[in-house]
């Protein structure tokens, strides 16, 4: 008799788990499928680092009210073995989907994507500050790799000789980058648009001209930089081949600037003309040890295909267009008309040629207070 009393007692206790199990379980299908706030319009972006603890993913989408209950979300990843299959990345989440629909999200690895555009003349500095502003990576560390011989050979291969950092080789493009990517990643897309665009067409244009990659890619940044207006590309490239090959100083303003660039205000003085930086053309012969920005394919084109003409000089009409004049007696009076008169000056902007023509890309030449346009003194 007590040993019968004793299996019913066990029997009870095995029905009493085995039912609870079946109801917690019950529990939890419900939990499963059930949205934390139905209907609910809010959206939480949620970003899963590399190696994050699976209980700070839950409490963060907690504390965002995209889950009702930690724990219980926490036992469902645990039971249905997704933590396991978890992606980082930057996922969009809501109240509004049930914690299966959670899960299907951020173990799909679809993260969300950032549009990051390269425009024709940003520099890597700029380039750095964009990608750090969303967030992507740090400016120190995107620097520190384009500036990085061990990093960066590898990427240009044979043609790497001689180069200091990926300036110019950042091709202009648009980007979509997802936070799961590294800044090598990133790196590596943008050099290989760039190489991409560099065809054997290319180098042999480059080495009737007596050109090397790395010449033509700094001359197409310095023509990207003096002009936003696609037709004028060919011409200014015209005229600095015409200085170097009478070995005159390219006396460049964007030049210069580039070589201030950490400490330049956007106000360029006389004083900066005179300071012998490597890319300083105003006191360097030739061109200088690399490009100033990162050009796109019409300038590039430009650098080697310049028109034919008899112009040494330019000068900004003040709307984002040049007078080009041959010699020092016509580019002086180029200066007087259109840079020294006030009035030639005044309410105009290099950004009236883009109101009135289609098409005008690129950044525009960064005009100073002690540059008067190209070649301020005889040759």
């Amino acid at each position: 008799m007590p040993f019968q009393k004793h299996r019913l007692i066990v029997g009870f206790i095995f029905l009493a788990v085995a039912l609870s199990a079946v109801l917690a379980f019950g529990d939890l299908v419900l939990f499963a499928f059930k949205p934390a706030q139905p209907g609910s319009d809010k959206i939480v972006i949620l970003e899963v680092r590399k190696g994050q603890n699976n209980l700070e993913i839950t409490r963060s989408l907690e504390s965002e009210g995209v889950v009702r209950d930690a724990k219980t979300f926490y036992r469902l990843g645990r039971l249905s073995r997704q933590w396991k299959n978890i992606k980082a990345g930057e996922y969009k989440v809501s109240p509004a989907m049930s914690p299966i629909q959670i899960f299907s999200i951020l173990t799909s690895g679809i993260s969300l994507v950032h549009q990051i555009t390269v425009r024709e003349g940003e520099n890597m500095y700029e380039i750095a500050a964009d990608l750090e502003s969303k967030r992507l990576t740090t400016r120190k560390r995107f620097l520190e790799l384009c500036r990085n011989p061990e990093f960066f050979r590898p990427l240009l291969g044979d043609q790497s000789d001689g180069i200091a950092n990926l300036e110019g080789y950042l091709f202009p493009d648009t980007y979509f980058f997802n936070r799961s990517l590294s800044a090598e990643d990133m790196i590596r897309q943008m050099v290989r648009r760039f190489l991409a665009m560099w065809s054997d067409a290319e180098l042999v244009r480059a080495k009737e001209l007596g050109f090397s990659r790395h010449q033509t890619i700094t001359l197409a940044s310095i023509v990207e930089k003096e002009t936003g207006v696609p037709q004028e590309r060919p011409m200014i490239s015209s005229v600095f081949h015409n200085r170097l090959k009478k070995k005159m100083r390219l006396q460049s303003d964007p030049t210069t600037i580039y070589g201030i660039w950490e400490r330049y205000d956007g106000n360029l003085q006389k004083a900066d003309l005179s300071e012998k930086t490597p890319y300083n053309t105003y006191a360097i012969s030739g061109l200088p040890p690399g490009p100033i920005s990162n050009p796109g394919k019409e300038a590039i084109h430009a650098a080697l295909f310049p028109v034919e003409s008899p112009f040494l000089f330019f000068v900004s009409h003040n709307d984002g267009t040049h007078e080009f004049t041959r010699t020092f007696a016509e580019h002086s009076n180029a200066v007087r008309r259109f840079q020294m008169d006030r009035s030639a000056r005044a309410g105009k902007s290099w950004r009236d040629f883009s109101t009135r023509a289609k098409g005008a890309t690129g950044t525009p030449k960064v005009e100073g207070t002690a540059g008067q346009g190209l070649g301020t003194s005889q040759p």
